[in-house]
């Protein structure tokens, strides 16, 4: 590094310090740097004390510093005569010394490091360090994505995509071309306003459900030619509040409403709304609301409604789980006006759509089949049990909520001071084993709920819930041909809503389980049948943009009649995935005895399951016991 010398006396008192930085404020790059000859050389000149020092001062940064605080750097002569060993500097100790009381406003020099973090466009994981591929998901963090959707190389980043994104552009310049609304098409329900729904309260994390869920979709369906292209655009339109009516509390839909005049709000802790929440929810419900009653009258013969804010975790009063409107029963209530007289809505989002539930429990019309993830009422939103809810949930409709289970099996000393509102209790305390938990005003108890339809509608609601994560294609196939097929052609439909939440999907954060777009589209493809085609397809929940786009883009294929691939085998369940058909099949057959036939031969098969497990664990068990014996007999030997 290179350093320059000015000669000067011993530093008294600081000032010949302070002269010697505004000279070096005043020297021009000419100046101090010249041509560069003298940088690193000592010229030594006379002093004015007997042990003169010569103040050495770091040149390395001039070009990029001029005007920054230069230190000063002491250095005996003794120095400039040669080198000091570390052996010199051991046996003259003293001498460094002599000038220990000078030091005593000495501070160390703070270096800042700076820890790199970045989120993975894809899946919303935290990444420390320099790396460039997420430690989740693996892709890469300037990924394409969401320009060309899954079809962008995970590992690469975008500006790897244009010959890709120029093949494209005239496949699908000549699809879009051949474009004509008939009864042959599929539409596509879209609106840019719904991007604007987001999250304004910047957190430690991305919330997961975010605009380029959309965009994602989007890019995959662009870069495949299939809208624009193969699919019929449907204009936009906001819900009428009458037709919210049908679905929603007066109350929810003015709450809703309000959030339109604030900055920022929440609903619960992970339900935000911003000033353009309600036109986006508005805007979703009405997209959904017409494509029902254009695909029922004919107009089209199926639809895919690209819509956010997400819908069935709404209920009739509360938003909640990201949710505003219930999209998936403005549609059903929307094909009916239509003409329908029974919908069928299949939820396979990895989350129970208790809203939905809770709206059409006793309507006997509406048939409400859910498959999700429930493990005994531990994964959100605890609801969807296969008969009644066994948890107590304490819940709040508007903002910063608080919620707290009751499982059976905890003693508990529960004291409330509440009075009853049809059939909910509100409460206005609440102690468990003698502390006060809040003041309760405006939450509400819901009573234990009947999860199979009530009020003349039992049989309506078919909850299929997984005990575990890690759920994959052959026990949602499997739950599919022994349970919603059989139930719902017994039920036999006019028109077919799917809840098409892909958040069951392979490498999505939060479901955490294993259905590939293959498993989508068979699922899709097996309910295309039920009503001579009349399906409805509506987004829901899906936070991993590879996972949501790859998965909406097959299932919309399925639609445009392509077909699913190689024909079904014999698909073979987990241990976990029958035992949990079995019991949905035992509540069930009391309301569809269809079903019945059905479940016999499943009872034996489970018996295979469960002999084969015995003999599994028997044949275990003697192979460590030979094991031991043969230790046994070699140690044995050897004394």
């Amino acid at each position: 590094m290179g350093s320059e010398t000015i000669k000067t006396g011993r530093l008294a008192n600081g000032e010949a310090q302070k002269s010697v930085h505004k000279e070096r404020r005043g020297l021009s790059s000419n100046g101090m740097n010249g041509k560069h000859e003298n940088l690193g050389s000592n010229r030594a000149g006379p002093s004015s004390s007997g042990e003169g020092y010569d103040l050495m001062m770091n040149t390395g940064d001039v070009d990029g510093n001029l005007d920054g605080d230069i230190e000063p750097v002491f250095v005996c002569k003794k120095a400039r005569q040669g080198d000091l060993t570390f052996l010199d500097i051991h046996d003259n100790g003293d001498f460094f010394d002599e000038d220990e009381e000078d030091d005593s406003d000495w501070e160390p020099v703070q270096k800042h490091v700076e820890l790199i973090k970045w989120f993975c466009i894809n899946c919303t994981m935290v990444n420390l360090g320099d790396g460039v591929v997420c430690d989740l998901c693996g892709e890469h963090k300037d990924s394409g994505i969401l320009r060309l959707g899954y079809f962008a190389s995970p590992s690469s980043q975008d500006a790897g995509c244009s010959e890709v994104e120029s093949e494209m552009k005239g496949k699908n310049k000549e699809m879009h071309s051949q474009l004509s609304a008939s009864n042959s098409s599929t539409a596509i329900g879209f609106d840019e306003r719904m991007l604007l729904h987001s999250e304004v309260q910047m957190k430690s994390h991305p919330h997961p459900e975010r605009s380029d869920r959309l965009r994602a979709i989007a890019a995959s369906l662009a870069t495949a030619g299939l809208f624009p292209g193969r699919c019929y655009p449907i204009s936009a339109r906001e819900i009428t509040r009458e037709e919210l009516q049908m679905v929603h509390s007066l109350e929810h839909i003015q709450d809703v409403e309000l959030t339109s005049h604030i900055f920022s709000s929440y609903f619960t802790p992970d339900t935000y709304a911003n000033e353009h929440s309600a036109c986006a929810a508005r805007l979703a419900a009405g997209l959904c609301a017409d494509l029902a009653s254009t695909i029922f009258s004919g107009r089209v013969k199926n639809g895919f409604a690209m819509v956010r804010p997400p819908g069935h975790h709404a209920g009739v009063r509360e938003a909640m789980g990201f949710c505003l409107h219930n999209n998936a029963a403005v549609a059903a209530l929307a094909a009916q006006a239509a003409g329908a007289k029974k919908v069928l809505i299949v939820d396979w989002d990895v989350h129970h759509g208790n809203g939905t539930q809770e709206i059409f429990d006793q309507n006997k019309s509406v048939l409400y089949i859910s498959l999700h993830r429930h493990e005994g009422g531990k994964f959100y939103p605890g609801t969807g049990s296969a008969n009644e809810l066994d948890t107590i949930y304490v819940t709040v409709c508007k903002s910063n909520a608080h919620a707290f289970a009751l499982f059976p099996g905890e003693i508990l000393t529960l004291d409330m001071k509440w009075r009853k509102i049809s059939s909910f209790l509100l409460v206005s305390e609440i102690t468990i084993n003698g502390a006060l938990l809040s003041p309760y005003q405006g939450h509400l108890l819901h009573e234990a709920l009947n999860e199979v339809g009530r009020n003349g509608a039992e049989g309506s609601c078919v909850n299929i819930p997984w005990s575990r994560g890690g759920v994959g294609d052959n026990d949602y196939i499997f739950a599919f041909q022994n349970l919603v097929l059989p139930i719902a052609t017994e039920f036999a439909p006019d028109f077919t809503i799917i809840s098409a939440g892909f958040d069951a999907a392979r490498g999505d954060p939060l479901g955490c389980c294993d259905v590939t777009p293959a498993g989508y589209s068979r699922m899709t493809d097996m309910l295309y049948t039920l009503t001579g085609g009349k399906l409805l397809v509506i987004l829901e929940g899906g936070y991993n943009l590879r996972s949501i786009s790859s998965s909406a883009t097959s299932v919309i294929k399925v639609l445009l009649g392509e077909g699913p691939g190689s024909e079904l085998g014999n698909i073979a369940p987990s241990r976990a995935g029958l035992q949990t058909v079995l019991e949905v099949m035992k509540i069930q057959m009391n309301f569809w005895p269809s079903l019945g036939s059905s479940y016999a031969k499943l009872q034996s098969q489970w018996g295979a399951y469960c002999n084969t497990s015995e003999k599994f664990l028997l044949a275990i068990f003697q192979f460590i016991r030979f094991l031991m014996v043969q230790i046994y007999n070699a140690l044995l030997s050897t004394l």
